[in-house]
């Protein structure tokens, strides 16, 4: 099921990078995290991180962990993810879905909708802008 709307900041979703994406980019389905509010004349996009289940060889200041309060559902186990910050990017609605849990007794799909907080928020954008060599100006967030 893909958005049709625009996501909260701070809401963890599945982007799919399977089409038009190349190896180093992102090019699997995997979880994401929206880091802008919807804006004006930009109907349809959004901005997100995408999540790792692993954690980075050498983490840097662009890379962050996240705690999840419960761990998420197969193929994500685990309560915790590695932001990639140094890989944001701006996708269409088409792109995210909610994160399935299989389906209740009538055969409706469900679905959870994770939050991350605040602080977990503003730290993901502090480590965007790391990655863009804009560590000066996490002092503003």
């Amino acid at each position: 099921m893909t958005l049709s709307y625009h996501p909260a900041p701070g809401a963890v979703l599945v982007c799919d990078y399977d089409t038009g994406f190349r190896e180093p980019e992102m090019v699997k389905r995997r979880l994401c995290v929206v880091i802008t509010p919807r804006l004006r004349r930009r109907d349809g996009l959004c901005t997100v991180v995408p999540l790792s289940t692993t954690v980075p060889h050498e983490p840097q200041d662009y890379h962050y962990a996240l705690t999840f309060v419960r761990p998420l559902p197969k193929p994500w186990p685990g309560d915790r993810k590695w932001a990639k910050c140094d890989m944001l990017a701006t996708v269409g609605y088409g792109r995210l879905s909610p994160i399935g849990i299989g389906r209740d007794a009538q055969g409706k799909r469900r679905y959870i909708y994770p939050h991350i907080d605040n602080d977990q928020l503003k730290s993901v954008r502090k480590a965007v802008l790391c990655a863009l060599s804009l560590r000066e100006l996490t002092i503003h967030l």
